[in-house]
């Protein structure tokens, strides 16, 4: 199965439909008059589709099984044309699409099965997905961002030498991902009047989007937020309380790191772990959804210039 352990839980939904055409009207008759012999053709396909909604991670190989926090099964039938519409939700990594059609198929099944006495033509014509929510889609913005970007490393060990940087090149790649170029790639001591002068520097640039990566530990050299925080406008503590609550469910030491983040005019300042999974795994737990917030304030900009 494919790895999701990276992924955000989130609300995830979607709607299957599967389409059943009967050929012959006795067996309209016998779904409108409840004669059919099996029992009723609606309520059995209902339970049969909810059991396969649940059961879809044991007949699908590459399913996950996944918590389904709810479920809905409806038919409309017109004429000789029964659609079987199946709606699943949930609150996990991955998406609820296959468990929707799976629902939908065996309803349909379940009414072939229940009908095939009384109608032999009957035919299964399509099973599709009609409409899904909740991935990492959801979350990209509608525009196509262009962010003046910049990655800083602080290391007394990367800058001096003695070690290759991984953390910050990991960064980048996440960033290319997202659609963003980085426009300054530094290394720098974790000095706090080296990592303040970085700042302001790129700050006359313009730069709207600046990570900080490394000194959000405990040792004596561990200064990033000391640095930074005093230069913050305001600080967005809820950013960095989700990395930490993601790298909880991953490693119990991230509740260790003490990184900050917050607005300085235009620009986002985020301070990551130093640790190349650290960095990794804040990375993940923010974007793209954190890019959300340059939506929120260019609409803003806008509505005020109007």
């Amino acid at each position: 199965m494919i790895d999701i352990t990276h992924k955000n839980s989130s609300l995830r939904k979607a709607i299957a439909q599967a389409v059943v055409t009967l050929s012959n009207p006795a067996a309209e008759n016998a779904i409108a008059n409840n004669t059919v012999p099996k029992g009723n053709v609606f309520e059995m396909s209902k339970t049969a589709a909810l059991f396969a909604i649940k059961r879809t991670s044991d007949v699908i190989p590459d399913c996950h099984p996944l918590p389904i926090e709810y479920s809905k099964v409806w038919f409309e039938q017109a004429g000789l044309r029964i659609s079987v519409f199946v709606e699943v939700h949930t609150i996990y990594k991955t998406g609820v699409e296959v468990e929707a059609m799976h629902g939908a198929s065996v309803a349909a099944l379940t009414i072939y099965d229940m009908l095939k006495p009384i109608d032999k033509g009957i035919e299964i014509e399509a099973i599709r997905l009609l409409e899904k929510s909740g991935g990492k889609s959801d979350w990209l913005s509608n525009e196509k961002l262009t962010l003046k970007t910049g990655v800083i490393v602080c290391s007394d060990t990367i800058s001096s030498g003695k070690k290759m940087d991984k953390a910050g090149l990991a960064i980048i790649s996440k960033l290319e991902q997202c659609g963003l170029k980085v426009a300054d790639y530094s290394i720098i001591p974790d000095e706090e009047k080296l990592i303040r002068s970085k700042l302001d520097e790129l700050l006359k640039q313009d730069f709207e989007l600046l990570i900080f990566t490394g000194g959000t530990g405990l040792s004596s050299r561990d200064v990033t937020p000391e640095a930074l925080g005093p230069k913050l406008d305001y600080e967005i503590p809820g950013i960095m309380e989700a990395a930490r609550a993601y790298g909880q469910s991953r490693t119990p030491y991230a509740m260790l790191s003490r990184g900050i983040a917050g607005m300085i005019s235009n620009c986002l300042v985020l301070t990551l772990p130093g640790s190349t999974k650290g960095a990794i795994e804040s990375m993940d737990a923010l974007f793209p959804h954190i890019l959300h917030i340059f939506d929120v304030r260019r609409n803003a900009a806008a509505h005020k210039a109007h």
